[in-house]
């Protein structure tokens, strides 16, 4: 008998109707590589094998190890690699990230497969995760930003294939769930450092309900009136605060700070 763990983020999909739309956003096909986080009770496993020709699956869980190998150990599609997820060196071939994942490690997750995978030059093809709802909602909302909306948006385009009620895993979750759909870019949005780019959109965010300008002058060290009319100067409304600036601006505004910025 296979048990979730609370304390490893697990709950147990076993909704074939949610299943059905995971598959269908991963635009499956038999010369797919899909990488699968976190394989649990191998519900989706199973119905990714039998779509994909090879499968992935990473789990940290010693205990779930022997049921896994037992079930899907016989067949040449599948390869399990134990360890942390974030820890895992994807295939250097075309691959897919497809997985139901411990919502605590969502953000750890998309920052792993993305910008460090985009830098080392192998990031997945299509994304489909399954997360929480209120933190999919935020990814692909298009006026209130966060830090982690915008990562998304220089890296690929997302969208909410649908939302997933608790009564679709065992145990059941507190919160709402939603199928996350990423579709990565060839390269990413922003050209040259993206570690600082993300440093800057972080730091900007380090108190977001102070007005943009104001948070950023201690950052350039230059006086509110000095920082407010650096805005202005690139078009950039000085009362602004970082949730409502839009991806564009937040291009002009790095590419004008250059070396003012020190991480």
């Amino acid at each position: 008998m296979v048990y979730a763990k609370k304390s490893l983020g697990q709950n147990f999909l076993h909704d074939t109707e949610v299943l059905k739309d995971i598959l269908d956003a991963g635009e499956l096909n038999p010369s797919d590589h899909v990488v699968e986080i976190g394989p649990g009770e191998g519900f989706l496993t199973r119905a990714l094998l039998a779509k994909a020709g090879k499968l992935t699956a990473i789990e940290l869980d010693h205990d779930l190890i022997p049921w896994l190998k037992m079930d899907f150990g016989k067949d040449p599609k599948f390869n399990l690699s134990e360890g942390d997820a974030l820890r895992f060196v994807p295939p250097a071939e075309p691959y897919k990230l497809i997985a139901n994942i411990p919502y605590y490690i969502t953000s750890p997750i998309l920052n792993h497969f993305l910008l460090e995978q985009f830098m080392g030059g192998h990031p997945p093809e299509l994304i489909v995760l399954m997360v929480q709802r209120e933190v999919a909602e935020k990814i692909t909302d298009p006026n209130k930003h966060s830090v982690l909306n915008l990562e998304i948006q220089i890296f690929g385009e997302a969208e909410i294939v649908r939302i997933v009620l608790p009564a679709s895993f065992k145990p059941r979750p507190k919160v709402d769930s939603a199928v996350l759909k990423i579709r990565p870019y060839k390269k990413p949005l922003i050209e040259g450092d993206l570690k600082r780019f993300i440093w800057f959109i972080k730091m900007s965010f380090a108190q977001k309900r102070k007005k943009l300008s104001n948070n950023l002058s201690g950052l350039l060290h230059l006086s509110n009136g000095a920082s407010k009319e650096l805005f202005s100067s690139l078009q950039i409304d000085p009362d602004v605060r970082a949730e409502d600036l839009n991806f564009e601006e937040w291009q002009t505004l790095f590419n004008a700070l250059g070396s003012r910025l020190h991480s």
